[in-house]
């Protein structure tokens, strides 16, 4: 009898979807990219800066944006209907358990537009805004210009946050969840805390939750939603970063008191002529929250798998530093402070010898730490940290055994 060899085993199953694959944007008038000169002085780094991913966005996303493209006619458009507004009350029911009254979605260019026109409805002039600092560098540019007075709070000083909210002129406390630059997501009983201050002293609640879909378990994202009651507050929020598609220009928002809310969408409609939504948007938010839940749940492996390459890169090199991974998001927030490293030579370092864009930390009201982008594909994210542990290692700080 003729031996048969054995049949060869079958091929791995393809991964569904391709995030190690890099997308050459240079010339796409990309902000990370092109543009990268603009603030560092010198062209052609490496960057790991703006909060945007190098990953194509889920190709659920870019098969309807193919479609509604197809069609050809690219009119005036409106989002209040039932296509978008039933997206994402599916999308809260369904990823963060939280039901949502349609009639409470307002729409937005984006999100920094919404901040900027709810510090105008809830507050005047001179009045007071509380955010925690380290602090999104456009908080307190939004602040500014709208006449208001920013007012930082330590990240954990609930005593300090307590006194803030309780001047006579705090207005409002803009609120960052999961927080931006750290990654923190905020539990529960942190959110009621908060929410019950605001009651206390009658300060309205402005809570940007962009980055809500990318909280890393176990971790959950609470929406304020949940916590508001009948006071004063808004979501902001957006599947621009979730989905990589800011580049689409969309947000929408929540606004629990209907007062508010109509007083929003006047000034939204009559005042700033807003009320014709970017319609690519409108198909991209309403495909990810339809089709694009196993597309994000790989992303957020994905990204994971990146945040723990720098814990593994950053504990063989200083492992005094104990740093871990962020609770949400791809910004790797890193404390150098331990290290004994001037600011200002790492940077010079890092733009100079290693040729990599790493946003510092004074960006965000903290010096002695760097916001590392991981939204990148493997290889540039080894690239990333090899680069910043080199140029630490340079530097000899006092401290560093």
């Amino acid at each position: 009898m003729t031996e048969r060899s054995s049949p060869a085993p079958p091929a791995p199953a393809p991964a569904p979807y391709d995030f190690d694959t890099p997308v050459d944007r240079h010339g796409t008038w990309c902000t990370q990219w092109d543009y990268v000169q603009d603030r560092f002085g010198v062209p052609d780094l490496l960057p790991f800066t703006i909060s945007d991913m190098d990953f194509e966005t889920a190709p659920e996303v870019l098969a309807a944006l193919r479609r509604r493209l197809d069609h050809g006619v690219l009119g005036y458009s409106r989002w209040r209907q039932d296509d978008f507004l039933s997206a994402v009350v599916h999308w809260y029911a369904s990823r963060h358990g939280t039901e949502v009254d349609p009639a409470t979605v307002v729409y937005a260019p984006s999100v920094v537009y919404q901040i900027s026109r709810l510090l105008r409805l809830w507050s005047r002039p001179g009045d007071g805004v509380v955010a925690h600092t380290p602090m999104y560098d456009a908080f307190p540019k939004t602040v500014a210009a709208s006449g208001r007075r920013l007012l930082a709070c330590p990240l954990d000083d609930w005593a300090e946050l307590e006194r803030l909210l309780a001047l006579p002129d705090t207005a409002v406390l803009l609120l960052c969840s999961p927080h931006n630059p750290t990654g923190r997501v905020w539990s529960a009983g942190e959110l009621d805390r908060m929410a019950r201050l605001c009651a206390r002293y009658d300060v309205a609640v402005v809570s940007d939750e962009i980055h809500s879909d990318l909280a890393h378990a176990p971790h959950v994202h609470r929406p304020w939603a949940r916590h508001g009651g009948d006071g004063r507050w808004a979501v902001v929020t957006s599947a621009s970063k979730s989905f990589n598609i800011p580049a689409l220009t969309g947000s929408y928002g929540i606004i629990g008191d209907p007062g508010s809310r109509e007083a929003y969408l006047r000034e939204l409609k009559e005042a700033d002529g807003l009320s014709s939504p970017a319609v690519l948007s409108l198909v991209g938010h309403i495909a990810a929250y339809r089709e694009g839940a196993p597309w994000l749940d790989a992303l957020r492996d994905y990204l994971a798998g990146n945040l723990a390459l720098v814990a593994g890169r950053l504990r063989e090199a200083f492992p005094h530093l104990e740093w871990r991974p962020p609770q949400a998001g791809y910004l790797a927030w890193i404390d150098l402070r331990p290290l004994g490293v001037d600011d200002e030579e790492l940077q010079r370092e890092l733009v100079r010898v290693e040729k990599v864009a790493i946003m510092p930390g004074s960006a965000y009201g903290s010096p002695g730490r760097v916001r590392l982008n991981v939204g990148c594909p493997r290889s540039k994210a080894e690239a990333g940290v090899a680069a910043l542990v080199r140029a630490l290692r340079r530097l000899d700080g006092p401290d560093r055994p």
